[in-house]
């Protein structure tokens, strides 16, 4: 290029969604087995997958305590969290025959229900008010269930997709990520296990003592993740209680094994064998590295809860042959625009499956031969 030759100014279409973006209400799309095979080779399933390992790769080696720049939307969605937060103060439970399963959780769900869209449009700015009505609704799905008063990964997962909506429409940005987790996250795990205690949940299409966890999994993903390469703290350590109790405060998988054992009595071997034989890998990473593979294949088996709890992600992409050497998707149904997280084309999320090569540009700003060193290692 000649001295002084001016380079074209890149194309922010990839990373700002366009003004006249249309949105619409999410609706549950799985519902025969055949749907979970649209799921896994969707742009949304690439798109969900890949924020969960940006997020991953965001608070490695990392404590809580990490100094991390916090955001006005950081500080919003706080706010919004301590909102539910104060009304489980306001809704007691009530006296009833049934020990589980509190009926007050319903009361409470109601008011999340009726103000969900206002909570959510006090984090939206008003130019994306538009938004509001999509985002709100993985709100309302990512605190448990009103009728079976239970919660579980599904819920969990509705959260998580919260917040990629709220990335996707540009009110979360790139350097927003441990705030992310270590903010908004953590505050959440907070509120759902005073939902837990105070209405005595049921957990969600729990697989009992063959489950990581009867409530959540993220926290372990990303929990794990903190630990990679710490000097003293090892897997075999989570299930001592001195440890524990020395290091929950920095690690959100300590915090995760210490809920565990005051939610739960007898030997930990017994009512977490996952989690016990976890504890004998060599390394956080191989710990994070399977943690990653399991909670990938959790998400694509058929009857799963998650599956029937997450609204709106299960919408196939385009065919492939009308998106080839695309950056983004074409046609794609509003839902998978607004989760488009990285600028690699739906034909090599249909062509690859799992093994899908986010561009430098993405969100996650890891490079492409990092990701393929870690699929190598699995």
């Amino acid at each position: 290029m000649a001295e002084g030759e001016r380079q074209p100014p890149p194309d922010s279409s990839e990373e700002t969604p366009p003004a006249t973006q249309n949105f619409i209400i999410p609706k549950k799309e799985i519902h025969t087995v055949p749907d979970m095979g649209k799921w896994k080779r969707s742009q949304a399933y690439a798109d969900y997958i890949g924020f969960i390992l940006t997020l991953n790769e965001g608070v490695k080696g990392k404590k809580l305590t990490f100094d991390y720049k916090i955001s006005e939307a950081i500080e919003k969605l706080v706010a919004l969290l301590n909102t539910l937060d104060r009304w489980i103060d306001e809704t007691p439970p009530v006296d009833q025959p049934s020990r589980f399963g509190n009926k007050a959780y319903r009361t409470w769900y109601a008011k999340l229900d009726q103000e969900a869209e206002n909570l959510v449009a006090t984090v939206v700015p008003a130019h994306l008010a538009a938004a509001v009505p999509e985002v709100a609704v993985y709100l309302k799905e990512a605190v448990g269930n009103s009728t079976r008063i239970d919660y579980g990964t599904g819920h969990e997962a509705a959260f998580a997709a919260f917040l990629c909506c709220l990335c996707k429409i540009g009110v979360l940005r790139v350097d927003d990520q441990v705030a992310i987790v270590f903010k908004v996250f953590d505050r959440y795990l907070e509120v759902m296990r005073k939902l837990q205690k105070t209405y005595r949940m049921e957990p969600a299409g729990s697989q009992g003592v063959w489950g990581l966890d009867d409530f959540q999994f993220l926290p372990f993903i990303w929990g794990s993740s903190q630990l990679i390469d710490h000097p003293h703290l090892e897997p075999r350590h989570f299930v001592d209680e001195k440890a524990v109790s020395e290091n929950h405060k920095d690690y959100m998988f300590l915090q995760c094994i210490l809920f565990i054992t005051e939610m739960k009595t007898g030997p930990f071997a017994e009512h977490s064998n996952q989690l016990w034989n976890i504890s004998a890998v060599p390394s956080w990473s191989k710990v994070n590295q399977g943690l990653i593979r399991m909670y990938k294949a959790e998400t694509t088996q058929p009857g799963l809860y998650w599956a029937q709890e997450v609204t709106g992600f299960c919408r196939p992409g385009p065919e492939l042959a009308s998106v080839a050497g695309r950056k983004t998707p074409f046609a794609a149904p509003p839902v998978l625009r607004l989760l488009h997280l990285c600028s690699f084309s739906p034909a090599q999320v249909l062509q690859n499956g799992d093994d899908f090569c986010p561009s430098p540009t993405c969100l996650s700003g890891f490079s492409c031969e990092s990701l393929s060193a870690w699929r190598s290692s699995l």
